[in-house]
């Protein structure tokens, strides 16, 4: 008996990190065809709420020491959810940037971190507005928000674009932010 159930977790589990693999797969073939810019023009290639997924899941870790377990949540009409458990001390380090003692023991340590943006977009640009963060469950916005954008976001990502307009590139025209996925269109 105790046998069987065993058995049934280890295919369950099998079965649910495959099925996020070939997402990943899915998420990324997309990618590169968008890149790839051999897209014909007016196309729309959707990029659903799972593959965004799997392919955050896979590729943020990879490129940032300090953070765990990310996922995507699209929750309506252009608004989108970000979450992560970050050490935001680790993150600076790992990007060259260490902190003091102070700063060390205050950002030191893995927190839950949740960022709502509201992504608006079309003629081949779009602007990401970040509508609230939380940390800790502790509510971010107005003045604070900025600040935290403006002193640790900017510093880290200087090339990240918060609050103002970028070009999409790839011959984008817009994206379609529905809680589905993540409609791409193709400019003519």
């Amino acid at each position: 008996m105790k046998r069987g159930i065993v058995c049934a977790i280890l295919l369950t589990l099998a079965v649910s990190l495959g099925a996020a693999y070939g997402d990943y797969i899915s998420a990324k073939s997309k990618l590169d065809l968008i890149q790839s810019e051999h897209v014909a023009p007016a196309s729309r290639i959707t990029l659903t709420a799972r593959e965004l997924n799997a392919y955050v899941a896979q590729e943020i870790p990879t490129v940032t020491d300090g953070v765990r377990n990310p996922k995507l949540e699209l929750l309506g009409p252009g608004l989108a959810r970000g979450t992560a458990l970050i050490d935001f001390a680790k993150v600076r380090r790992s990007q060259g940037h260490p902190a003091g003692w102070l700063m060390s023991k205050i950002l030191e340590g893995e927190r839950p971190v949740s960022v709502t943006a509201r992504i608006s977009s079309g003629a081949g640009r779009a602007t990401v507005d970040v509508q609230e963060m939380q940390i800790s469950g502790l509510q971010i916005d107005g003045r604070t928000l900025d600040f935290l954008i403006q002193n640790f976001l900017f510093p880290l990502y200087p090339n990240a674009m918060v609050g103002q307009p970028f070009t999409l590139g790839h011959r984008i025209d817009r994206l379609d932010v529905q809680p589905a996925g993540v409609g791409v269109i193709i400019g003519r």
